[in-house]
């Protein structure tokens, strides 16, 4: 301990000593006193013990000059206190002052502590709470040199290279997420601050421009992709409208490979300025299609009912026809049947309304759940997986009226046992609403299984869904002829207005040859309203003039382009001629097509891309249009986000994402699903090695 005198003999008149050395007389005393009283123990441990260190240091000191004052004249004054030393420590460069000026606040986590604390404990404090922070800016190097090494050694802080990791990763987070977070939120802020006081996230106009960077990257490389493909091109349009009032349409593409693998890619996500009409919808249609040079490639487009995108879609067959380019457009049969349904659906709503509130409370509720679950038990009624399905999707709607068909005693006996819980809300249903509900079940059972076929069916294909709808339009008919309900009769004609105008708008003879090319189709289970010899002899006519016979040279002369050797197989040329005479009796251009539909269908559940793929050698060019029409989307968005609960967190995305991030977030996220790899500035950002190196850095 380092003390001495001021002017000789004037020792008395304070106490110096060095910012380092307090701070280890600060932990010596503490090894004394008790933390909570250190303020007070360090002022009077230093008052008992400098006289003992002063002797030894300065012998020729007295012991009373360590304590008493001396006058000016040499006389004994009064015994003085110990000047307050004022507190000039570096440690307070990460303390505040609160306005009341009694407490300190860490700038790292706002902890206080009174304005007498020590700078000792606040020095703890920092070394504790927040490793690393000495090493934070120009202040923290200054820190670095002034204060004491920490008994505790110090982790090493990760390299800035790491912290960007941590950046990336949370930005691919942000494209994948539902609602992105606030990035600015200091919750969220000090969460990755207590990992790492070093963390630095990157404000949000950084964000936007990497992400827009990023957008652009990926999108070069979906332009890419699309140059290379040889066959017609599909589009499916899809609208909503976000939490903004902002009106959006998003452009899927689809397409058959030469190998026959089908692919699915999001093109973009257009704001389409009020009031949306068909014309603007026509003007983002055509920027997109140029943008991706696929504008001679375009063959069909699937999109709702709505008149604003029938108008773009008639408005762009003109335009094409102009070319001679075929065109034409289909309405989506999901959307369609999911219409139909809720008009079914319409009647029972305040009975759904009573059995989704007792469902919700079974779910959040374990003791509720576990005595449902044995009652089940009890009665010998059906059970269901557990949370059971609260969604206001048609599969959701589904499964609570199955509730009440299938376990109808446990849910009585559930909310009479609980009826503190549910008595207020009355959710006991009459004999009469259960009737009403085991009457539309029974009616509406073969909907359920239909959306589920689509819902899990590889490729619905026009031809798939056509064959569906027909069923539908079927049940629908059959309802409305047989029942005896009135309310249920009047539920089938409000179904039936909604079938015939999907069936005013699909049924043409581009859909006709769309649905014939599906080998487990043909003729033979095409809608009768579709199927006639006029779409048939149309067919036979557009693949003559679109597929002629002079696009296949090695079909021309009969044999391949190459020429024979003498090494070549013997039997490999004697099918080269085998070949030749099958061809040869091939007449017409429309033999191939008419050898195809004389063979009958193949089963529903056939992988038809792989029946062409073997098959393609026998039908050489009647295979090159089926990977055009097979390509065309039989519905605009996927069956199963409609359907089911999956696509909820689609629209709670469509709905919530900001204008600023809803076309490159979502864009992204569905690149990412697709195969496309993460790039900046062409650049592929590899996750795994991020990962991968933040853990070697903390093993390290």
């Amino acid at each position: 301990m380092l003390y001495g005198r001021m002017n000789g003999p004037r020792f008395g008149d304070g106490i110096i000593y060095y910012e380092s050395q307090r701070q280890n007389d600060e932990d010596l005393a503490h090894t004394v006193y008790p933390d909570a009283f250190a303020p007070f123990c360090y002022e009077s441990w230093v008052v008992e013990t400098k006289a003992l260190m002063d002797m030894a240091l300065v012998p020729s000191v007295a012991t009373a000059d360590v304590v008493l004052g001396l006058s000016e004249k040499g006389n004994a004054g009064p015994s003085l206190k110990p000047r307050k030393k004022s507190m000039t420590s570096l440690y307070l460069k990460f303390f505040e002052t609160s306005p009341d000026g009694k407490s300190r606040r860490c700038k790292f986590c706002k902890q206080s502590y009174s304005i007498t604390t020590a700078t000792g404990n606040l020095g703890r404090h920092l070394s504790h709470r927040h490793p690393g922070y000495d090493r934070l800016g120009d202040a923290g190097q200054q820190v670095q040199q002034a204060v004491v090494t920490p008994k505790k050694p110090q982790p090493q802080v990760k390299p800035s290279t790491d912290l960007d990791h941590l950046n990336w990763l949370l930005l691919k987070w942000l494209t994948g997420t539902s609602v992105p977070p606030n990035l600015e939120d200091e919750v969220f802020l000090n969460s990755f601050r207590f990992l790492n006081p070093s963390v630095r996230i990157w404000p949000k106009e950084k964000v936007q421009a990497v992400t827009l960077e990023v957008f652009r990257s990926m999108r070069e490389d979906v332009k890419a992709s699309l140059q290379n493909v040889n066959s017609k091109v599909s589009i499916a349009l899809d609208f909503w409208t976000s939490f903004e009032q902002i009106f959006y349409m998003s452009v899927k593409c689809q397409w058959i490979d030469d190998n026959w693998s089908l692919h699915k890619v999001l093109l973009d996500v257009c704001h389409i300025p009020y009031p949306c009409t068909g014309s603007d919808i026509l003007t983002a249609i055509t920027k997109v299609l140029t943008m991706f040079n696929i504008d001679r490639k375009i063959l069909c487009c699937t999109s709702d009912n709505s008149p604003q995108a029938v108008q773009a879609c008639h408005a762009l067959k003109e335009e094409l026809d102009a070319h001679s380019l075929p065109f034409f457009y289909i309405p989506c049969a999901a959307r369609t049947l999911n219409l139909i349904i809720e008009d079914g659906l319409r009647t029972p709503k305040p009975i759904l309304s009573k059995i989704r509130d007792f469902v919700l409370e079974v779910n959040s509720c374990a003791d509720i759940a576990e005595d449902f679950k044995q009652l089940m038990a009890l009665y010998q009624e059906s059970s269901w997986k557990f949370p059971l399905d609260s969604s206001t999707s048609w599969s959701g709607d589904y499964a609570m009226l199955d509730i009440v068909r299938k376990a109808p005693n446990a849910m009585d006996s559930t909310i009479k046992k609980h009826e503190e819980t549910f008595s207020s809300r009355n959710l006991l249903l009459s004999t009469t609403e259960k009737s009403v509900v085991n009457i539309l079940l029974s009616y509406l059972e073969p909907f359920h299984k239909i959306t589920t076929n689509i819902s899990t069916s590889k490729v619905p294909t026009v031809g798939l869904v056509l064959f569906f709808m027909d069923h539908v339009f079927e049940l629908i008919s059959s309802c409305r002829d047989s029942c005896r309900q009135e309310w249920l009769k009047s539920v089938a004609d409000d179904m039936a207005k909604r079938a015939r105008s999907f069936c005013t708008q699909a049924y043409n003879f581009y859909n006709f040859m769309a649905a014939i090319l599906d080998p487990r189709i043909k003729k033979e289970l095409i809608p009768e309203n579709l199927n006639s010899e006029k779409n048939l002899e149309e067919a036979r006519s557009y693949f003559t003039r679109y597929y002629p016979i002079n696009q296949f040279p090695i079909m021309a002369n009969g044999f391949g382009t190459h020429d024979t050797t003498d090494e070549e197989n013997v039997v490999s040329f004697a099918e080269e001629i085998a070949r030749k005479r099958r061809r040869a009796s091939m007449s017409t251009a429309a033999d191939e097509l008419s050898q195809f539909l004389s063979e009958p269908p193949l089963p529903i559940a056939t992988d038809i891309l792989d029946w062409w793929k073997v098959n393609s050698t026998r039908y050489p060019r009647l295979s090159v249009m089926a990977r055009d029409y097979l390509a065309v989307q039989g519905t605009s968005v996927e069956p199963d986000e409609l359907f089911t609960s999956k696509g909820d967190d689609v629209h709670k995305k469509q709905f919530c994402l900001p204008y600023s991030s809803m076309q490159s977030f979502m864009c992204i996220n569905s690149w990412v699903q697709s195969g496309y790899k993460f790039k900046f500035r062409m650049t592929e950002i590899n996750f795994e090695k991020l990962v991968e190196s933040s853990a070697d850095g903390v093993k390290s």
